[in-house]
């Protein structure tokens, strides 16, 4: 056991209990005892008789000392020395208080005498202060002036202040006289008007004494008293209207002035009314009647006179509320009828006014002027490359960006320190061999996923065209992207996995839907490239197995043999692409490589007699001078800058403020081309992907249904859909089945209104849209339902 777990179980108690205090005495003797004694003996010697010192305090000093006599001894003198003076001040204070005890018995208190003893009576004349307080304001009354009774001159500006200061006070005194004189005379009129109301004892009209004549009647004197106190300020009281003075009032006879005197009510004269009763209430005032009627009988006609009795119905007149509310609508009916006056061309110049204001666009720089070219005849003599759109597709993983990016490689479109860039990145997620993947696939959840999400776009030329790479996602999760990148291509890029196995997998699962996919949109070159034939040591057995199997299946699905074409490669080292293959295995393939089956199938035609159509692919911001930009393939027809255009469905008219082709700025761009258009005059919340960009003179028009005829890849019945046209996506729902067509002559074939459509069926159908879209025969849409591909038709 540690002695921490000992001591915490330890009982104290029973330790205590069994100490008895052997292990200490009190009675100590030994060396120190005896050297003490010694001490004490010394200092007593040395201190004398005189000293008065115990022993206890001795001691205490040679233990403090360490028995030293002679620190004791002068420690045991300066103690004794404070006592002795502590003993004569006693002494002194007891002698001043008896003779204060004998000053108090012979002489009265005093205020002077209590603090004669005090200290600070006894300071001497040379250290008291002289304690000086400076005034607040200068003595003049004004700040930096000098006093007017002093030494100093009084200045001019001090002069001219008492000056004012004396008017006011001259005017307050005069005004004061004359409102004392104007209550006395209004008093004596009340007095006179109380004595007629008793001597006649009947109640005076409302309007007495309007028009009576007036006797001046004689003032009061200066000797009488005055009962009411006077009253500071403007007491001037008017009886009429633009008076001074009240009206005379006429005495009756045998009155005398104590019975004026004694007469008059005891309540204040009404005051004029004050600055806010002004304000609030106006700055008239209801006049006095020149003769009043008696006080004990007067009736309520002027809110200034009140009987003392009398009794107020406060419901008598219109509530607050009332009052508000009449305001109100009067107001209301002003403001009406000075509207219904207003003559009808002000009404029209307003108007006017505001289109004008709204139809001010507010842009930085200058309106785009169109240069009139003949855009067709600038094409010609342009002399440019051919263009053309190809878009790659196949199952998932089987090497499709991976292809593509050794063929951007090989064609230096690509350096190789990016290669080798790329190369480091993958190798750190653990994925080198996607380092010619990452030339398209830009995006971070590609890149970490290791498939291909939306289309990637980049370009390349060749002597004779430019080409437009489309690399559309394998997964059957993105379809809708792979159909949106289809819709732009003139023709298609197949790639096979030859691997064991991967081929029969991806035949069965995304190399056939794509397949039908880019045929039923309209794309009739396809070249089939046979990836991944090192893995099989370059078999030509695998390859014509691959070659005979696809080939069936394209033919039945709308392809010709001629627009069919097969190139063994391989993506990850290069081999038959740009340059054939070095490999002894791969030399009995001498067909071209991919590089030139790719220009042997660019478009021959572009629809440039066609009305303007452009697909909007995407909507984006092209720069500071370029606030609001679109991008999309040119469908048909031409344009230039400075053309204006109308986006539909919104049916928003914009003008076109630059052209991108390429990404190179043009003056024009005609059919077949990838443009960027900077467009101005429109807001982005007009624009989206899928609309479509035409002439004001020739719109494409917004429809609801649809009569498609479709070829079916799944059972089709009255059924929701989502009709796909490129980026454009509208929910709807098949709600007719109107025949079966043969698919030679397109004949009806059959009983009419069918009410199901087996695969590989031609029908006619009748699609009802949710929304009004933009769209024209002879499109080509597809159809899809949960996720699967059920049919792809062409609009009647």
């Amino acid at each position: 056991m540690s002695r921490h777990k000992l001591v915490k179980t330890m009982n104290l108690d029973d330790e205590l209990d069994d100490f008895d205090g052997a292990d200490f005495d009190d009675d100590y003797n030994g060396p120190e005892d005896s050297q003490l004694q010694n001490g004490i003996r010394e200092v007593r010697t040395i201190l004398g008789p005189s000293v008065i010192v115990n022993e206890r305090s001795i001691e205490d000093a040679l233990w403090h000392y360490y028995y030293d006599v002679e620190k004791t001894v002068n420690y045991l003198l300066q103690q004794q020395a404070p006592t002795t003076s502590n003993k004569h001040v006693e002494k002194n204070k007891v002698l001043s208080t008896e003779k204060s005890k004998e000053r108090c018995c012979h002489a009265p208190i005093s205020a002077e005498g209590f603090f004669l003893d005090s200290p600070w009576r006894h300071v001497p004349p040379e250290r008291r202060a002289k304690i000086v307080i400076e005034p607040l304001f200068p003595r003049g009354g004004l700040r930096g002036g000098s006093s007017g009774t002093g030494d100093g001159k009084m200045s001019k500006l001090a002069a001219l202040a008492a000056a004012r200061k004396k008017k006011e006070n001259d005017k307050h005194v005069s005004s004061d006289s004359q409102a004392s004189n104007a209550s006395v005379n209004m008093l004596e009129k009340l007095n006179t008007m109380t004595e007629d109301s008793e001597t006649l004892g009947m109640r005076a009209p409302a309007n007495f004494g309007r028009d009576t004549p007036s006797v001046q009647t004689k003032p009061l004197s200066i000797n009488q008293s005055r009962k009411y106190p006077r009253k500071r300020g403007d007491l001037s009281l008017t009886a009429t209207a633009g008076n001074d003075t009240p009206e005379e009032i006429a005495t009756p006879a045998g009155g005398s002035e104590n019975s004026v005197q004694e007469a008059i009510p005891q309540s204040n004269p009404t005051a004029s009314p004050s600055t806010f009763a002004k304000a609030m209430f106006g700055d008239t005032q209801d006049p006095l009647p020149s003769a009043m009627p008696p006080i004990q009988s007067l009736t309520l006609s002027s809110p200034r006179v009140l009987r003392a009795n009398a009794k107020i119905d406060p419901f008598a007149g219109p509530s607050p509320d009332d009052v508000v509310a009449k305001a109100q609508n009067s107001s209301k009916g002003a403001k009406a009828a000075k509207k219904a006056a207003e003559p009808a061309t002000n009404d029209k110049a307003k108007i006017n006014l505001a289109a004008d204001i709204e139809a001010v666009a507010i842009d930085g720089g200058p309106k785009p002027r169109s240069k009139n070219l003949d855009v067709l005849a600038e094409f010609e003599k342009s002399r440019v490359k051919n263009a053309a759109n190809f878009v790659v597709i196949g199952h998932v993983d089987a090497g499709k960006s991976t292809l593509m990016g050794r063929l951007l490689y090989d064609l230096k479109v690509v350096d190789q320190r990016t290669i080798d860039r790329y190369r480091k990145e993958a190798e750190k997620i653990g994925k080198s061999s996607f380092a010619l993947a990452w030339v398209l696939d830009q995006g971070t959840e590609e890149r970490n996923r290791g498939v291909t999400i939306d289309i990637a776009v980049n370009r390349f030329e060749t002597s004779k065209t430019s080409f437009t790479i489309l690399d559309a996602p394998g997964h059957r999760d993105f379809i809708p992207n792979m159909i949106a990148g289809a819709s732009q291509a003139d023709f298609a890029v197949l790639v096979i996995d030859a691997g064991t196995g991967n081929f029969e997998s991806g035949l069965k699962g995304q190399t056939k839907e794509h397949a039908l996919l880019v045929r039923s949109m309209g794309v009739q070159k396809i070249v089939i490239a046979v990836n991944k034939l090192d893995t099989v040591q370059w078999s030509k057995e695998r390859f014509d197995e691959i070659q005979q199997q696809v080939s069936a299946f394209l033919t039945a699905a709308g392809f010709q043999q001629r627009n069919i074409a097969f190139v063994p490669c391989s993506g990850l080292h290069g081999e038959n692409i740009a340059k054939r293959a070095e490999a002894a295995q791969a030399g009995w393939y001498t067909g071209p490589v991919l590089i030139d089956q790719l220009e042997a199938s660019e478009p021959t035609s572009r629809s440039l007699d066609k009305p303007l159509r452009i697909t909007i692919a995407d909507v984006f911001r092209g720069g500071v001078q370029n606030p609001l930009s679109i991008s999309g393939r040119l469908d048909g027809g031409s344009l230039q800058v400075g053309d204006r255009v109308i986006t539909m469905p919104a049916k928003e008219t914009a003008v076109i403020k630059g052209i991108d082709v390429n990404s190179e700025p043009a003056d024009w761009a005609v059919a077949g081309q990838n443009v960027i258009l900077h467009l101005t005059d429109i807001e982005q919340q007009y624009l989206k992907a899928g609309d479509v960009i035409c002439p004001p003179s020739a719109p494409i028009q917004n429809v609801t249904s649809l009569t498609v005829k479709i070829l079916a890849f799944d059972h089709v019945t009255p059924m929701h859909v989502e009709v796909h046209r490129g980026r454009m996506q509208i929910p709807g729902r098949i709600t007719q089945l109107i025949a079966i067509l043969d698919k030679v002559s397109g004949a009806v074939v059959g009983k009419k209104k069918p009410r199901l459509v087996q695969p590989g069926f031609i029908a006619r159908v009748v699609v009802q849209l949710d929304s009004a879209v933009p769209l024209e025969a002879p499109e080509k849409v597809i159809l899809r339902a949960g996720g699967q591909t059920v049919a792809a038709g062409l609009l009647e």
